[in-house]
């Protein structure tokens, strides 16, 4: 069988969200899916991760868990204060070893779950690592671990558990969880970690580390001993426990592959898409200096601020603008040194503070 293809964030044709193809979903064939029962009925958050093709409940004990190599659909209902009508965002988040399939079907459902509640949630699109302030918000711990549908979800006991270190990095709003390399070299000092060994598992404390990574830290270690069983924890403080303790033999001191960091020093900038001449344009409006005067009710403007892109779609614009905006941001981003930015399509007139405080 063939592999499934990874997904390659520098691929500019993996744009499937927003184009034409998907944007013919009838809303009848939404009704049709299993997963949307009962989605946007009520205030809270609801998760789908995308397997096979299909769209799957995401168990509410594991919310704020993602698997890097799977997609999956965020929707968060809730109410303005002293207004009763329901508003939602909705996202989909792609695990960095997500592959096409899986990406472009989170992405197609994306808009078939925004068809089903006619069109009114703020549709984002959230990559793993890179994802908005908004994003985190709805986790108090987010937690990054490797593996997908078929591999990441095994149950296995202790004694089986293949060892893996667990980086814990944030602050009190919000700490972020993941798997990283298995190395001494992916320890820093100014985080909390966990080697975790199955039966045994080894708190490591960086010399400069913040209390709330260490606090949830020592959380996700009682966790996991209450789920094991017969597991023990050891507390070690950096530097602080001798050179023959286990923790140094079981945790090997082998290189790791650094993430590239790229020195961007690209303007900030606002895009018209239009089709009014007859054909779909997209032209540079101004760089820098961005003013919300120049945002016209008859087009689609896309605007990078170099952290955030967002997609602001006019009252007057045309359906081929609506329906091709997406993909149209998706490709400028890959041709750009930022391809990974967080994209949110905001609707003229629902414009909220993080969108207005950019101008």
């Amino acid at each position: 069988m063939q592999k499934a293809k990874k997904y390659d964030w520098k691929d500019s044709n993996l744009a499937l969200f927003g184009s034409d193809t998907e944007k013919k979903v009838k809303k009848e064939s939404a009704e049709s899916e299993p997963a949307w029962k009962g989605a946007g009925q009520s205030v809270g958050l609801q998760i789908w991760r995308i397997v096979k093709f299909k769209v799957t409940h995401w168990d509410k004990d594991e919310y704020g868990k993602f698997f890097n190599g799977d997609s999956y659909i965020i929707l968060n209902t809730y109410k303005n204060p002293g207004e009763e009508d329901l508003e939602y965002d909705v996202h989909f988040w792609i695990g960095k070893e997500s592959t096409q399939d899986e990406y472009g079907t989170a992405a197609y459902k994306t808009v078939e779950l925004d068809t089903l509640l006619d069109d009114k949630p703020v549709q984002h699109r959230e990559v793993q690592n890179h994802e908005s302030a908004l994003f985190k918000s709805y986790f108090p711990r987010m937690e990054i671990m490797k593996g997908g549908a078929d591999t990441g979800f095994k149950r296995v006991t202790p004694t089986q558990y293949q060892s893996r270190l667990l980086h814990f990095s944030g602050d009190r709003k919000h700490i972020e969880v993941k798997e990283v390399p298995f190395s001494k070299k992916s320890l820093k000092s100014d985080d909390v970690f966990i080697l975790d060994a199955g039966l045994k598992l080894y708190l490591w404390i960086g010399s400069s580390c913040n209390k709330d990574e260490k606090f949830k830290a020592t959380q996700h270690i009682a966790t996991l001993k209450s789920e094991r069983g017969k597991a023990e924890s050891e507390s070690l403080d950096e530097g602080d426990f001798p050179s023959t303790h286990p923790f140094n033999s079981l945790l090997p001191d082998v290189d790791i592959e650094q993430e590239s960091e790229v020195d961007d020093n690209s303007p900030r900038a606002m895009y018209r898409l239009s089709d009014a001449g007859g054909k779909m344009e997209f032209t540079l409006v101004t760089e820098n200096e961005l003013s919300k005067a120049d945002l016209d009710s008859n087009d689609v403007f896309i605007v990078d601020t170099c952290k955030h892109l967002y997609v602001w779609v006019g009252k007057g614009a045309s359906i081929d603008e609506r329906r091709n905006c997406m993909t149209y941001a998706h490709n400028y981003l890959m041709k750009t040194s930022h391809p990974l930015l967080p994209v949110t399509v905001v609707s003229e007139g629902k414009e909220k503070d993080d969108f207005n405080a950019i101008f």
